[in-house]
């Protein structure tokens, strides 16, 4: 089984490859030199995935390109795939996060940026429109950027029902819709804004939300990562319980639950807001086997000297092989994949610039 790992980092785009026939990985030559790439994606929808990424030019701003050819070529769009409308008031600053829609949407993809923003395209990603319902909901203007700006990061479409999707933004929190985008409610009952006073501890909205994470077989489960504290929700995001034992800390970014097991879930905790590196500068990944009632390291293959890099929200995620894998990268330019559930790993590649997305895809 042939693997592709795409990783977005602060000066471009890398691609690495482990053909079938070899235990090693190879990496391509570097794509769009000197430009920042915030999100990667992966349709594996189609008979060849389609892969996008969205590099970002600080002359000519954020574009989004895609390959068909599994990366040997690259879109050149003549227009920005991905604009705000004039009346809008407002410019497109990067783009977070490119995600594909459910299998039978099969031309569905969305897009989640900065300002924060959703936008839809039903052309496979070529072109795309902006979701107004979103843009002009009535809390809007209380959406503040978090430290790494006004992002709109998780697209979480409902496997079953291309109606019902569930997104989340820094700073404000989860939102959902069930009617296709026209309407849209906050979705935070439960968790808190630890910043705020204690009477104002569990706002409706304004919650800093790192990352949110769905299995496909169970759309109403779902966990998020926040800006301190980790949670769970059952109903879709109408209740959340906090699911914090066992981890040595309740900040982190990533969040990725396993393809085939709901119950298994991984993160990367931090130290605290201000330091940002993991707890005793161990490099440990996190996993639940029990929905978040416990949690234990991981460590085999991973650096055991001291280690002060984070991996950031959208720079851990699993593919869908068989067995899966399960990738990561950090803010040192490491990544790191297992192929036994996190028990092991292996690095794919390091000294890269800082990592700032990572996809995978495993191909028949």
């Amino acid at each position: 089984m042939d693997v592709i790992v795409l990783i977005g980092t602060r000066k471009g785009l890398f691609i690495a490859r482990r053909p079938s026939r070899s235990r090693g990985w190879e990496m391509d030559p570097i794509r769009f030199a000197n430009l920042e790439v915030y999100a990667v994606g992966i349709d594996a929808r189609r008979s060849t995935p389609r892969l996008f990424a969205a590099p970002r030019s600080l002359h000519w701003g954020a574009s989004l390109v895609h390959s068909d050819d599994l990366g040997a070529t690259w879109s050149e769009p003549e227009r920005a795939p991905i604009a705000f409308p004039e009346t809008a008031g407002v410019a497109l600053v990067r783009v977070w996060q490119i995600q594909p829609g459910p299998a039978d949407e099969p031309d569905l993809v969305y897009a989640g940026v900065e300002p924060h923003a959703l936008f839809r395209s039903e052309d496979g990603g070529v072109t795309f429109s902006l979701v107004q319902g979103l843009f002009d909901h009535p809390h809007r203007p209380g959406w503040t950027p978090g430290n790494g700006g006004a992002c709109l990061h998780t697209i979480l479409p409902d496997p079953g029902d291309a109606q019902r999707v569930t997104v989340a933004m820094s700073t404000g929190g989860v939102y959902r819709t069930s009617d296709g985008g026209e309407t849209w409610e906050p979705a935070n009952r439960g968790i808190q804004a630890y910043w705020m006073p204690e009477d104002r501890r569990y706002p409706e909205f304004g919650q800093c939300v790192h990352r949110l994470a769905m299995h496909p077989s169970q759309p109403r489960r779902l966990y998020a990562q926040n800006h301190f504290g980790v949670y769970r929700s059952d109903d879709g995001g109408e209740n959340w319980q906090p699911i914090e034992s066992g981890l040595p800390s309740t900040f982190g970014f990533p969040m990725v639950v396993h393809p085939r097991r709901p119950d298994t879930v991984y993160a990367f905790p931090l130290q605290a807001d201000g330091e940002r590196f993991p707890p005793e500068a161990r490099f440990r990944v996190y996993r639940t086997d029990d929905a978040g009632g416990n949690w234990r390291p991981l460590t085999g293959g991973l650096p055991q000297e001291p280690y002060y890099a984070a991996v950031l929200r959208d720079a851990m995620c699993a593919d869908d092989g068989d067995p899966v894998g399960i990738y990561l990268g950090t803010r040192l330019g490491d990544v790191y994949a297992s192929r036994d559930d996190g028990e092991s790993w292996e690095p794919v590649a390091s000294r890269l610039p800082d990592v700032l997305s990572v996809r995978a895809v495993a191909l028949a």
